[in-house]
């Protein structure tokens, strides 16, 4: 399953946000959108899952508008995990995956349901905390289950916005790795990153984004001193080592 990115553009009162974004991406990419902060990253990828209405070009996914899907239909499809969420949750932690099952549930879950919820769970390290009161995990567990709760809707293409903010270097590891190993069997991920080296690090796909436009898109040929110098405006080095790739700021 592929999604593709038809000169799109998007404003926020009048203000540019997005201007004629052009893509494509196929089953199983691993797609890091990286860019300063307003580059138009989190904009993007509500767009991407219709949140976010564009107001010029299209989002397809196999050549068919997310505007024609119905929702519960589109929920089987993209999957989304917001920076954070503001309302409260009185729920404990397996319901609140149980709810990823959603599209698929008629009047109420059925055994199928919540042997998904439960595998999840498992597959995130989260069983220990299946039973505990949402509102009362740390903040970096909270995001956790909301990835487990994207994953729960088994989607073909999962959209991320900075999903490992809130979390320890261990568990944004863990994430990751997770998410590549998702990737690897046929799911697309789209994942907003601030750290260009994390994104490098997994991403089999870069798209750059500058002020709302795409600066730049591909594999490892896009990682150039002078792209993330005018990306980011600040002076870098990369550093090349053993098939890793570092970018070291040098000052501004």
């Amino acid at each position: 399953m592929k999604i593709t990115i038809q000169n799109i553009e998007f404003s926020y009162n009048g203000v540019p946000a997005l201007e004629n974004v052009n893509n494509r991406f196929e089953k199983g990419d691993f797609v890091a959108l990286v860019g300063p902060n307003g580059s138009g990253k989190s904009t993007l990828i509500k767009c991407l899952n219709g949140i976010l209405k564009v107001q010029k070009g299209a989002v397809l996914i196999d050549e068919k508008s997310i505007q024609s899907f119905a929702p519960n239909e589109l929920a089987r499809e993209i999957a989304y995990v917001p920076q954070s969420e503001n309302k409260k949750a009185i729920l404990n932690v397996f319901d609140i995956v149980l709810l990823g099952r959603k599209p698929y549930i008629n009047w109420k879950p059925a055994r199928h349901d919540l042997k998904i919820t439960s595998e999840i769970l498992s597959i995130l390290h989260l069983d220990h905390l299946a039973m505990k009161d949402f509102n009362k995990l740390s903040g970096g567990q909270q995001q956790s289950v909301y990835i487990a709760r994207a994953l729960a809707q088994e989607p073909d293409i999962l959209l991320l916005d900075e999903p490992t903010a809130n979390l320890d270097i261990k568990h944004q590891v863990e994430v990751l790795e997770i998410l590549k190993n998702l990737s690897q069997k046929g799911i697309t991920i789209i994942i907003a990153l601030h750290d260009i080296n994390t994104a490098i690090r997994y991403a089999s796909k870069i798209m750059m984004l500058k002020d709302g436009k795409v600066f730049a898109c591909g594999g490892m040929e896009t990682i150039t001193e002078k792209n993330i110098e005018n990306l980011y405006d600040i002076k870098v080095k990369i550093i090349r080592d053993d098939n890793q790739v570092f970018i070291i700021p040098n000052g501004l």
